[in-house]
């Protein structure tokens, strides 16, 4: 089974700023009813994708830290799925997104993920 790591304060950059890995954080909050729609699809698409990307959830109004994060990711609205690559923020997607379009955005981001982490230098 996937893990998808929630993250906050304590993991972030060991999850995200320190990470080789291509990363896509879900960023909610609990009371956005099309996060609650994407998060059980998120998490079905993440079981056909495990091992090719890292996944994780940041609930963005859940402590002073989290609102941070999301507003350094450039987080606008929820939900949106930030893709880092290399702790730095390479793709960006805004909104409610069917099975469908959120296989077709994680083939794109899988698609460009080695040349990526050529062009991408660490967050510090």
């Amino acid at each position: 089974m996937v893990e998808i790591v929630e993250l906050n304060e304590s993991n972030w950059e060991q999850k995200v700023s320190d990470s080789s890995d291509l990363t896509v954080i879900e960023c909610k909050h609990d009371n956005c009813p099309f996060c609650a729609k994407l998060e059980p699809i998120f998490d079905e698409v993440a079981k056909e994708y495990e091992g090719r990307m890292r996944f994780t959830r940041l609930n963005i109004l859940a402590n002073p830290f989290n609102k941070k994060m999301a507003f350094k990711i450039g987080v606008m609205s929820t939900p949106t799925l930030v893709f880092l690559c290399g702790g730095r923020t390479v793709e960006t997607v805004a909104g409610f997104m069917t099975k469908a379009q959120l296989k077709k955005a994680f083939d794109g981001i899988l698609q460009r993920y080695k040349q990526c982490l050529e062009q991408s230098t660490a967050v510090t």
